[in-house]
C-alpha cells in the first residue's frame, strides 16, 4: 500500500513539474527579452486620458491588459476628502479590441486587449475620481477635473517631438512639466511622440517615461510624420497601428476616414484647439480650417500640426501651409499655432499691420517651434530671414535644448512660457486681447 501510494504522490509531482515547466515555457515564449513594463498583464497598463465629447461632460480613458481580461470596466464617482466616494461610483463597461502586436515584424508577435470608456453625463468644473480593469484587477483611484461650461482662468502644456531615448531622456521633462503646472487642464503632444510608427518598445517607453501623468492629465496627441510608417520592405507608409487602439478621440464624419482621430477639434472653456494632420490629404484639411473657424466664436483660436509653419531648421520648408493654411489662420483669428518636427526653438509672429516689431505692438498670430527630446538641429538663420516676405518676424531662437511649454489663459491675457530641461525659464510672451474688437497686442518679456 505504501508502495502505490509513493508511486501515486511521486506521479502527481512530476507532472505538476513538467506542466509548470511547459506552462512557463509558452507563457515565456513571446515575453523572451522584453522589459517587464512592455509584457501585459491582467492589471490594465498604459491608462490615458483624452477629449471624446464636450469636455466639461466627458472624458475618454483608454488602457491595455493581456487578453485572459476579455470584459474590462471603469469606476468614477465625484472625489471626496476622503474615500467614501467609493460609495457612490458609477460603472461603465469598456469596448474591448484585440490587437495583433505582430502586425509589424519587430514586436513580438502575441495579441494584447485594449479597453476604453467615454464617461459621459458628469458634471462641468467637477473633480472625479476613476479607476480602470475587473474583479481583482483594478487601477489606483486616479483625478482629474471636467472643464467648466463657460470662460475661465485655465493652463495647459505643449511638447515639440519626444522621439527618441524616450524612457532615458524624454522622462525628465515630462516630469519637469508636471511639476512645474501640476494641475494642467491637458496637453497637447505635437507629434513625432515615437520614431518608429509601429514599434511598441518606443511606445512602452512613451508610457513608462509619463507613468501616472498620461492617466491624470488628458491628453491632445497629433501625429508626426514618424507616427507614419512602412508594415513590411514593399507597403506604403500607415498611421502607427497603436495610435487607434490606444488613443479614443473624436472622430470627425465628414472628413476620409483616413484622417479619423488624426484630424479633430477640442473646445475648452471657449478655447478652440484644432489639431491637424499635416503629413497628407492637406485640400481636404483646407476646407476643414475654413469650415472650422469661420464658425467658431471662440475666445482663443489655437492651432496645432506637426511640421511648421515657419521652419527654423535646414532644409524643410512647409509651403502648402504658408500658402493655403497662413491665410486662413489670420482671417479667422488664430492666436497660437504650436508646432514640432525641426528639433529647434523658435518663436515668432506675424503682425497685423506690417513686419516690423517692437517690444509692445500690434500682431496677429504667435508661432512656436519646440523640441522636448534629445535629438537637435541647428538653427537656419538664413532660412529663417526669407519668410520676412510672408511678414513673419522672429522673437526668440534656442537649440541644443529640450523644452516643454506652459501656456496661460486668464481675461484678456494668454501667457506663453517655455521652460528648459532644468525648469529655467528661457522664453515668455503675453498676448493682450480686446474680445470687443479682437484687436491683439503681443509683449516680449525675455529679449534675445
Amino acid at each position: 500500500m505504501r508502495k502505490i501510494l509513493f508511486f501515486i504522490i511521486s506521479f502527481v509531482l512530476l507532472t505538476s513539474c513538467y506542466y509548470e515547466k511547459t506552462h512557463n515555457h509558452n507563457h515565456n515564449n513571446y515575453q523572451s527579452g522584453l522589459h517587464h513594463w512592455e509584457i501585459p498583464s491582467k492589471d490594465p497598463d498604459r491608462i490615458i486620458l483624452t477629449f471624446n465629447g464636450d469636455p466639461s461632460s466627458s472624458r475618454a480613458v483608454t488602457w491595455r491588459t493581456d487578453t485572459t481580461i476579455s470584459k474590462s470596466y471603469a469606476e468614477i464617482a465625484e472625489a471626496l476628502v476622503d474615500s467614501t466616494f467609493t460609495k457612490n461610483s458609477e460603472t461603465f463597461i469598456a469596448e474591448t479590441e484585440k490587437f495583433n502586436l505582430g502586425l509589424y515584424k519587430s514586436n513580438k508577435s502575441f495579441n494584447v486587449n485594449y479597453h476604453s470608456v467615454v464617461f459621459k453625463n458628469l458634471k462641468p468644473n467637477t473633480k472625479y475620481l476613476y479607476r480602470v480593469g475587473t474583479n481583482n484587477y483594478w487601477s489606483e483611484w486616479i483625478q482629474f477635473k471636467t472643464a467648466n461650461n463657460y470662460y475661465t482662468p485655465t493652463q495647459f502644456v505643449y511638447f515639440g517631438d519626444a522621439q527618441n531615448d524616450i524612457l532615458s531622456h524624454w522622462s525628465r521633462v515630462i516630469r519637469a512639466a508636471y511639476q512645474t503646472a501640476p494641475m494642467a487642464s491637458f496637453v497637447i503632444h505635437a507629434g513625432d511622440l515615437v520614431d518608429k510608427a509601429h514599434k511598441d518598445y518606443e511606445w512602452a517607453q512613451w508610457f513608462k517615461a509619463g507613468g501616472f501623468i498620461h492617466s491624470q492629465w488628458t491628453a491632445i496627441p497629433v501625429v508626426g510624420n514618424h507616427e507614419f510608417q512602412s508594415i513590411g520592405n514593399s507597403s506604403p507608409k500607415r498611421l502607427s497601428i497603436q495610435w487607434r487602439p490606444q488613443f479614443n478621440l473624436p472622430v470627425e464624419k465628414d472628413l476620409d476616414s483616413k484622417l479619423h482621430e488624426t484630424v479633430y477639434t477640442v473646445n475648452y472653456q471657449d478655447v478652440m484647439i484644432l489639431v491637424l494632420n499635416s503629413n497628407d490629404f492637406l485640400e481636404m484639411q483646407t476646407n476643414y480650417i475654413k469650415n472650422k473657424l469661420s464658425n467658431s466664436k471662440a475666445k482663443w483660436k489655437i492651432v496645432t500640426c506637426h511640421h511648421s509653419i515657419f521652419s527654423p531648421a535646414k532644409g524643410r520648408d512647409f509651403e502648402y501651409a504658408r500658402k493655403n493654411w497662413k491665410p486662413l489662420f489670420e482671417k479667422y483669428g488664430v492666436d497660437l499655432v504650436l508646432n514640432g518636427h525641426d528639433h529647434t526653438y523658435a518663436r515668432g509672429h506675424v503682425p497685423m499691420k506690417s513686419s516690423k516689431f517692437n517690444n509692445k505692438g500690434d500682431f496677429n498670430t504667435l508661432y512656436v517651434t519646440s523640441v522636448s527630446g534629445p535629438k537637435q538641429y541647428k538653427i537656419d538663420l538664413k532660412g529663417l530671414k526669407k519668410y520676412i516676405n510672408d511678414g513673419y518676424h522672429n522673437d526668440k531662437i534656442g537649440e541644443q535644448t529640450q523644452f516643454f511649454q506652459v501656456i496661460s489663459i486668464e481675461n484678456e491675457k494668454l501667457i506663453y512660457t517655455a521652460y528648459n530641461s532644468l525648469g529655467e525659464i528661457f522664453d515668455r510672451a503675453m498676448i493682450t486681447k480686446d474680445f470687443k474688437t479682437n484687436n491683439k497686442t503681443i509683449q516680449n518679456f525675455i529679449e534675445n
